[in-house]
């Protein structure tokens, strides 16, 4: 009991002085989820040169992979995918960037997916191999707990996350062809599945990870399967959508089994970045701000087997790691154009597979 007390008081002491200490000035780290080396990799950004140190290199005893960070506090989650089950619960210095285990709580499945609700109050999950949705509660520490809820999906749930006004969950599901909507009770702590799905696509599809824009007047979300990405208005009053855009997210001249994996929008709305594995390329759109339709500005090739990346929030650099190469690679983002440059790059893990940028002002 004294050494746990201990380390609370000299945790909480930690916190105070490092977030007094970057209240006139910002830092950004970029962490990388390793699942065979079990381990996660933290990197400090020169905000200035764009040049990446490594700072620290965490074992967490597990197949890390997705990860989610706090709203409201200097806390990263992370799905451990191994057995046992669990999300572990990372301290982040905002002095240094390095990374302190503070906790482990039991998930009920493998999760693909993980992320919170706005508050800062829940932790979702989306198991693929398990078909389900979970709801864990947040304490007031920020430290999640056993899971309170489980949701029956149909087969391989990849991604969930909540509307910008927080009253829904909305859950894509790979093996259904379908984007699930569910009511989030905060008071009650539950989840409610909508018996209709908010947005069915065709068969075979595979519908994978999705993305709001800020203003919440839309919704991307790329398919693994037939290298298609959606663009979906989104009504925030009835919190249903309708197609609007079906786009590539394929090279030109592409020949192979379209993989696609990951979608991420620049901070200011004007560009967004998808992840093809097959070929290991990002590809790069503009968004028509008030369609919501996108534009190919441009393909880049990038790490082998790209599954996850990440971009800053200034929306000047993307980093994206690839799965074969145990490397990642940052770009420079073209404010005007969207366009894409090369900017160096880190050795990371064994398997790198998931990317969180995040920055202490």
């Amino acid at each position: 009991m004294p050494r746990r007390f201990s380390m609370r008081v000299a945790l909480a002491g930690l916190m105070a002085c490092a977030l007094a200490g970057t209240a006139h000035a910002s830092s950004t780290y970029v962490y990388v989820s390793n699942a065979d080396s079990q381990d996660i990799s933290a990197f400090k950004l020169d905000e200035r040169e764009g040049a990446l140190t490594s700072i620290q290199t965490l074992a967490v005893g597990g197949t890390a992979m997705p990860m989610a960070r706090s709203p409201n506090r200097p806390y990263l989650y992370v799905g451990l995918r191994s057995k046992p089950y669990s999300v572990a619960t990372l301290f982040m210095n905002p002095l240094d960037g390095t990374l302190t285990r503070i906790g482990t709580a039991a998930l009920p499945e493998s999760m693909a997916y993980i992320s919170t609700d706005a508050t800062g109050r829940f932790l979702f999950g989306a198991s693929y191999g398990g078909n389900l949705l979970s709801m864990s509660r947040i304490d007031a520490k920020g430290m999640p707990e056993d899971a309170l809820q489980t949701v029956p999906t149909g087969p391989m749930a990849h991604a969930i996350r909540t509307s910008p006004d927080n009253r829904y969950a909305f859950a894509s599901v790979l093996g259904s062809d379908a984007w699930l909507k569910l009511a989030l009770d905060g008071d009650a702590g539950t989840l409610t599945l909508d018996p209709k799905p908010a947005f069915s696509l065709p068969h075979g599809s595979g519908p994978r990870h999705f993305v709001f824009s800020g203003d919440g007047r839309f919704v991307y979300l790329i398919d693994e399967l037939d290298g298609k990405l959606h663009v979906l208005a989104f009504d925030k009053k009835a919190d249903t959508a309708r197609p609007v855009q079906t786009i590539s997210i394929l090279p030109t001249g592409f020949a192979g089994k379209p993989w696609g994996a990951d979608v991420h929008l620049t901070p200011d709305g004007k560009f967004l970045y998808v992840s093809e594995r097959t070929s290991s390329t990002l590809g790069g759109y503009r968004v028509d701000r008030r369609s919501g339709k996108l534009q190919r500005i441009g393909t880049w090739p990038t790490e082998k087997q790209p599954r996850g990346f990440g971009i800053d929030a200034s929306g000047q650099y993307l980093f994206a790691v690839g799965q074969l190469s145990n490397h990642l690679t940052e770009y420079r983002i073209d404010r005007k154009t969207g366009a894409l440059t090369a900017n160096g790059g880190a050795q990371t893990g064994k398997n790198p597979n998931w990317v969180e940028v995040v920055t202490f002002e």
